[in-house]
């Protein structure tokens, strides 16, 4: 049995690994002053960051269910015999509801996948799946595999502000802050899918180094079972500072593997907006 893995473009998959697991990726869209483009296809952060500061009107949407059928039908012709797909957190985008219809009408068998996670939580969900899927494992194992690494996964992010999530409306419980949104800093994070308030401090430079503690403790106290952890940063528009917080995490967990520094793409840049650095933590399970 042949298992293929297909994610979204939210994952912000680096190439490196999607090429190295044969990880397909089906891009959502991003609409930028009337005109449509596919995330990571016809339109890089930067552009869209630019259109933020421009207060160029930015929005998104979900890929079409032929747009993952595709996908599908792109892994049975390659030669798979069933497919787990990986989604971005349903209660963050209605991308997982195109997964399931397209998957209703593959040619094989098709695991959807609710990750209640985004970014490199994801990523690193997917290349596990794909890992567990070479060693043979059976495709309810594979997306179990993602489920655990998912659900063991840590995120934490600090928005220079909140409008652009009030905006977008994925704002979820961090709406509570919205009240004192000029006077803080806010640190926010994953919870069971949705954006939550973690911590509020009143300047950037004291919420990245909350931030840092944050992902420091989380990769220092891991699940039991945990083998081993991996660590991203995301940034938008922020590359010196998620270099600054790369290296400071490096020295101070003594990795001794690489730490991914990955700029999010247009579509979580569009809701979070430029200056935005993110933390993840995925535990490792083999």
């Amino acid at each position: 049995m042949t298992i293929a893995i297909v994610t979204d473009s939210t994952s912000y998959l680096p190439p490196d690994l999607a090429a190295e697991h044969g990880i397909r990726i089906v891009p959502l869209h991003v609409t930028v002053g009337g005109t449509e483009y596919r995330e990571g296809i016809d339109i890089s952060a930067a552009e869209v960051a630019s259109a933020l500061r421009a207060y160029t009107p930015v929005s998104t949407s979900r890929p079409a269910p032929q747009a993952f059928l595709d996908a599908y039908e792109s892994a049975a012709a390659g030669g798979a015999t069933s497919v787990v797909s990986i989604q971005i957190s349903a209660d963050m985008s209605s991308t997982i509801g195109s997964a399931r219809l397209a998957a209703a009408e593959a040619s094989i068998p098709v695991t959807v996948v609710d990750s209640r996670v985004m970014g490199m939580a994801m990523a690193y969900a997917a290349a596990s799946a794909a890992e567990s899927a070479a060693a043979g494992a059976s495709t309810a194992d594979v997306a179990e595999v993602a489920r655990r690494r998912c659900a063991a996964s840590t995120v934490a992010f600090y928005v220079d502000t909140l409008e652009y999530l009030r905006r977008g409306g994925r704002i979820g419980g961090a709406s509570a802050l919205l009240g004192s949104a000029l006077a803080i800093k806010p640190i926010l994070g994953l919870r069971d899918g949705s954006i939550v308030p973690l911590e509020r401090v009143r300047t950037s430079s004291k919420a990245i180094a909350r931030l840092t503690e944050l992902a420091v403790d989380a990769a220092t106290h891991l699940p039991t079972a945990a083998t081993g952890v991996d660590l991203a940063v995301h940034h938008l528009d922020s590359a010196d500072r998620a270099g600054t917080l790369a290296r400071v995490l490096t020295d101070r967990l003594g990795l001794g593997r690489a730490l991914r520094v990955v700029e999010l793409g247009a579509v979580v840049g569009a809701h979070v907006g430029p200056g935005t650095l993110a933390v993840v933590v995925s535990p490792r399970f083999a």
